[in-house]
């Protein structure tokens, strides 16, 4: 009985050692499989797109392939929403998250996050002849946001009951609802509506105020130490080497502004 129970008790354990190695591969599990799994945003613009050859392009796509070179190992691309990113990374299904996403203490209780590789902010943009200066400035408007997303969190603790919220599930479905007369006002970052106008010239909108400066961060499996410090050390390496300024330009039409170091 006693060998029965050994056998039943080691084969659980390396059935759990199997369940947690798939599900939280740190630095070492990558290098030996020779693959890095990343999700890149599939509707947030420049950051990441559908392109015209129906492959994942923008900023965040680009980082991803610099990360896979340096680790030396094949690179795999899962695209994900704002709503989904953070379950794929808790369920093993990706590595890390590289997806434009905001640090705050609410998202650090479930995965960690590296230093700070993007800029960002979030705002409340509308048409010039709207006067909004606040959020006090929104009673009886409509408001088109991302379903999750920091804008979300952010702006529904400061609205009163006479603003109607309207959350989609995408950017690109906000975008839409926006620009067809859905919404009186546009709640996203910045480069999404630059991204916007670019598109829709004829748009007239502007900044009316900023909900939050949010420089993105990647995002990991919480206890993978190993590879936060491997990705702390290729951002600060990518800053200083001028890798992520030259993406910048590429993507954002402007170089990199200053990020903050972490903390």
């Amino acid at each position: 009985m006693l060998k029965t129970l050994m056998k039943t008790t080691l084969g659980a354990g390396a059935a759990l050692a199997v369940t947690v190695g798939a599900a939280w591969a740190d630095l070492d599990d990558i290098l030996d499989r020779g693959k890095v799994v990343i999700a890149v945003p599939q509707d947030f613009a420049p950051f990441g797109s559908v392109g015209p050859d129906l492959k994942p392009e923008g900023y965040d796509v680009d980082v991803a392939a610099l990360i896979a070179k340096d680790l030396e190992v094949e690179l795999e691309l899962v695209p994900v929403t704002s709503a989904n990113r953070i379950p794929f990374l808790q369920s093993g299904k990706v590595d890390i998250v590289i997806s434009s996403m905001g640090a705050n203490p609410g998202r650090a209780k479930s995965i960690w996050f590296t230093a700070p590789y993007a800029p960002f902010f979030s705002g409340v943009f509308a048409a010039p002849d709207k006067t909004i200066s606040s959020a006090a400035d929104l009673g009886g408007m409509t408001i088109a946001v991302t379903r999750g997303t920091l804008e979300d969190l952010e702006l529904s603790e400061k609205v009163g009951d006479d603003v109607t919220m309207r959350r989609f599930e995408d950017n690109a479905t906000t975008i839409a609802a926006y620009l067809s007369g859905q919404a009186d006002v546009l709640v996203t970052g910045n480069v999404i509506v630059a991204k916007m106008v670019e598109d829709n010239p004829d748009t007239a909108i502007e900044t009316k105020f900023v909900i939050k400066n949010s420089p993105a961060f990647m995002g990991i499996a919480k206890g993978n130490m190993d590879l936060l410090q491997w990705l702390d050390i290729f951002i600060l390496h990518k800053k200083l080497g001028g890798d992520l300024d030259t993406l910048s330009m590429k993507w954002f039409g402007q170089p990199l502004p200053a990020l903050p170091s972490k903390s």
